[in-house]
């Protein structure tokens, strides 16, 4: 699994304290209930193998609390990845709570071992529902 961090961009905005676009990763000003969101542009490239019937694989994308995507403490999207599409969309929303410090951030677990690129448009983003 690989953390994502954030690019900063043209017309990208966030207000308040918590992000922190270098490590990709939120982290909680205050313990509370947050609303998470994130929406991944992906590429991948299929290799060809000859004699190989095409078959689809998945690939996990989750949002996980203090990077322990093996609890309870995430949020989680499987997709199927078609082989005759090099591009597609992922998206996870879900709320989680999280404690004054604890921090969010993106992982993408990609079982089909074929590379992927994560492409510019996608977003994360959070919002503090209430405490």
């Amino acid at each position: 699994s690989h953390s994502l961090p954030q690019p900063e961009r043209d017309g990208m905005f966030h207000r308040g304290p918590g992000l922190n676009l270098t490590s990709g990763q939120y982290t909680a000003p205050i313990a509370g209930y947050y609303t998470f969101s994130t929406t991944l542009h992906i590429g991948h490239r299929e290799p060809r193998r000859k004699g190989q019937r095409c078959r689809a694989r998945r690939l996990r994308v989750l949002i996980c609390v203090q990077s322990r995507c093996q609890h309870n403490s995430n949020l989680e999207t499987v997709s199927r990845l078609e082989s005759s599409s090099d591009h597609f969309t992922i998206s996870v929303t879900g709320t989680l709570y999280l404690q004054a410090g604890q921090y969010a951030s993106v992982f993408v677990d990609n079982t089909a071992g074929s590379p992927l690129t994560v492409r510019s448009g996608s977003d994360f983003s959070t919002v503090l529902l209430g405490v």
